[in-house]
């Protein structure tokens, strides 16, 4: 009779122990029903750089475009900026390869077309500069930029 308590007891707290490592304690709650952030990882980087570039801090405007490039490759108002600020840095061969990229993500456009042309002006090729100049011209006539451009090279 003793033999069968011990045995009934042990069946009892096995049972205890199996039922106390059931799924009943874990929380089970769905977290799926929270919609993960969809906000440009970017966005930060973009905004302190243009920031950086309207001060004239061509430099730390360079760093936040950069990162904001490396952050999401298609941003092209980042790869815009990159490359203006390399302009404005003097590395010019910097640049020629964030235009190459910004018309890849955007495609060739006039306002790209037109700082591409700014940038040819800065390095004293007033040839090419005239030519893409010409080019934003006539797909922006009248446009302020490219005309302040234009006069500037028609000084230089």
């Amino acid at each position: 009779m003793i033999g069968r308590k011990w045995g009934a007891l042990a069946v009892l707290g096995a049972g205890l122990v199996v039922s106390g490592c059931q799924s009943a304690a874990i929380d089970t709650t769905e977290t799926t029903a929270i919609t993960p952030i969809s906000k440009d990882i970017s966005a930060t980087d973009l905004e302190a750089g243009k920031a950086q570039f309207r001060e004239a801090n061509y430099g730390l405007a360079e760093k936040h475009f950069r990162k904001a490039v490396e952050l999401r490759a298609d941003n092209a108002e980042a790869w815009m900026g990159l490359a203006a600020s390399y302009d404005q840095l003097g590395r010019f061969d910097f640049a020629d390869r964030a235009y190459d990229q910004l018309i890849k993500v955007a495609g060739r456009q006039p306002r790209i077309v037109n700082n591409m042309g700014y940038s040819k002006l800065l390095r004293g090729d007033k040839k090419a500069a005239r030519k893409l100049l010409a080019e934003a011209q006539a797909a922006m006539p009248g446009d302020v930029v490219v005309e302040a451009n234009l006069n500037l090279l028609a000084k230089g």
